[in-house]
């Protein structure tokens, strides 16, 4: 069996994978980082090469979100460590920034940022996409104390994912179903596109979570026919389960063309 994956979990991060395009998607990005590594507080911003800042998201449990994101992009963009390093970075590629350590920062900096909203710690992610750098900020506030050691190598191990999804989210001028932008993905992306028409629509709807009976219901076809279409996808893409399939699903979001 050949192993397709990301070292992901089947179902562990999908839920804000497939709600990208839709207006829960900060509430769902924020419960999914909870999950996996105690987030607090997560905050996107859209850096662009022409010197504009721009907060694109404010979630979790500071209550001075707002103020804070208008603020960075308003002008303390400017002043932060990380900017080199976004800055440098190339268009694609998985940006982790470096662990937080408040020396990093200058005394203004640190005064509104981490003293006056009680910011403990810190972990960062960013890609570019042309000339757009979506720069993810992941919080823990003096209640939560420091993030852990497992918690922080969770964070890098779905950065990858999260920070493709969170670009694509905030690329697409529309709202499209989970459904669409699954289809899209198995309609381009090898080795799904090499599945037949139908298997594929029964692949997708075994990712959105429809039961065998329900698959046989949505596309009127027997369960017999349903279990059939499933095994000879999964015998195509050299896998034996639902969690292998979500992980080729997640591995190709992560992918160096995923955002093409």
């Amino acid at each position: 069996m050949r192993s397709h994956g990301t070292g992901l979990a089947g179902g562990d991060i999908t839920s804000a994978v497939l709600a990208i395009g839709r207006s829960d998607f900060p509430n769902v990005l924020i419960d999914t980082l909870r999950r996996q590594a105690g987030v607090g507080h997560c905050m996107v911003f859209a850096l662009s090469r022409t010197g504009a800042a721009h907060c694109l998201l404010d979630a979790g449990n500071i209550p001075i979100g707002g103020d804070l994101g208008a603020a960075y992009a308003g002008q303390f963009h400017e002043s932060d460590p990380n900017r080199d390093a976004l800055f440098e970075a190339e268009s694609g590629a998985p940006i982790m920034l470096p662990s937080f350590a408040p020396r990093m920062y200058g005394a203004r900096y640190r005064k509104i940022f981490f003293h006056d909203s009680d910011i403990v710690d810190k972990c960062a992610t960013a890609i570019w996409v042309e000339d757009t750098c979506f720069y993810v900020n992941f919080y823990r506030i003096a209640a939560q104390r420091r993030f852990a050691d497992a918690e922080r190598a969770r964070l890098q191990a779905i950065a990858p994912v999260i920070g493709a999804s969170v670009a694509r989210h905030f690329q697409q001028a529309a709202a499209p179903t989970p459904d669409q932008n699954l289809a899209a993905l198995f309609a381009t992306r090898a080795p799904l596109s090499a599945l037949t028409p139908r298997e594929q629509e029964v692949c997708r709807r075994i990712l959105l979570g429809f039961s065998s009976e329900a698959i046989s219901q949505s596309l009127g076809i027997s369960l017999h026919s349903t279990v059939t279409y499933r095994k000879r996808a999964y015998e195509r893409l050299a896998i034996s389960s639902q969690n292998e399939l979500f992980s080729i699903v997640l591995g190709l979001l992560a992918g160096p063309r995923r955002l093409n």
